[in-house]
């Protein structure tokens, strides 16, 4: 027997009620604090917000770029990585819009900017960064319409992103669905 039972006798409640623990989402159903983002995902981030400008605002990519340098957390980002889908998406925009549209359900047109957007950073990306697995392509564009987009958005982003990952890395999805049956 404990001093608190002594005190409060057998049977009454302790003074110290017994705490609860935390409930939480586990890691993948909430999203990561800005401190766990990595520079990439950051970088996403800022090129995402700088092709929102373009799309809606036809800023110059040079403007845009000096503007959303200027932001806070910029210096958080990988800039290469901005860099190459900012000038990137914006050089190559008919040659993704193109690619898009057959697996589009609307005109791109219908299509919001952000979602615009973020299917040009995962289309630039499945296209020109290999290094960038698959799945990571689609999980992060998903994330950003999450983030940015409309409620459904990112349901949108990940059935056009599949259907492209499918078509342009054809090996690695073949790996993926393989590996997924085991």
């Amino acid at each position: 027997m404990n001093s608190t039972d002594e005190t409060l006798g057998a049977g009454e409640p302790s003074a110290t009620p017994e705490k609860k623990p935390k409930r939480t989402a586990p890691a993948g159903d909430r999203p990561r604090k800005a401190s766990e983002k990595s520079g990439r995902t950051r970088a996403r981030e800022f090129a995402l917000q700088a092709l929102y400008q373009h799309l809606v605002g036809r800023n110059e990519a040079t403007d845009i770029d000096v503007f959303t340098r200027d932001l806070s957390g910029f210096h958080k980002c990988d800039s290469a990585h901005y860099d190459a889908l900012l000038h990137g998406c914006i050089a190559q925009a008919q040659e993704l819009d193109e690619a898009l549209a057959p697996k589009l359900d609307r005109p791109m047109a219908e299509v919001s900017p952000i979602e615009h957007g973020v299917l040009w950073i995962g289309a630039y990306e499945l296209k020109h960064c290999l290094d960038v697995p698959l799945r990571v392509v689609i999980n992060e564009c998903i994330e950003l319409a999450k983030s940015f987009g409309g409620t459904d958005g990112h349901k949108y982003v990940n059935g056009v992103l599949h259907q492209l990952g499918q078509q342009w890395r054809t090996a690695e999805a073949a790996a993926q669905r393989t590996s997924a049956r085991r």
